[in-house]
């Protein structure tokens, strides 16, 4: 049975005892934190990047569907591929979102 370390002295260190002597060893520690860098796309540019991602991946699935033995094509990935390829994006594409009262930025 593995048990921690044992005690320096005749008893267990109190639960503020064993914070003073964690928060003395990171002293010299310098703390370092990550920030996730600001979005700077507008709105509108976001969505259409967006709408460009959805076309390329559907090209790309499309492209998958064609390069597919025809006897695998009847099967559940091909019958998902197809699904992907039949969807009509051009709904999608022709919607322009509304401009943010200036705060969107340039047009895209």
């Amino acid at each position: 049975m593995a048990r921690g370390p044992k005690p320096l002295g005749d008893r267990a260190l109190t639960a503020a005892e064993r914070q003073a002597r964690y928060r003395a060893r990171q002293a010299g520690t310098p703390v370092i934190r990550y920030r996730r860098p600001a979005e700077r796309r507008s709105r509108a540019r976001r969505w259409h990047d967006a709408v460009a991602e959805l076309v390329a991946l559907q090209d790309d699935y499309g492209a998958w569907l064609e390069a597919l033995p025809e006897a695998t094509r009847d099967g559940a990935t091909g019958q998902a591929l197809q699904a992907i390829v039949d969807l009509d994006l051009g709904e999608i594409i022709a919607i322009e979102p509304p401009r943010g009262f200036g705060r969107d930025g340039t047009a895209p």
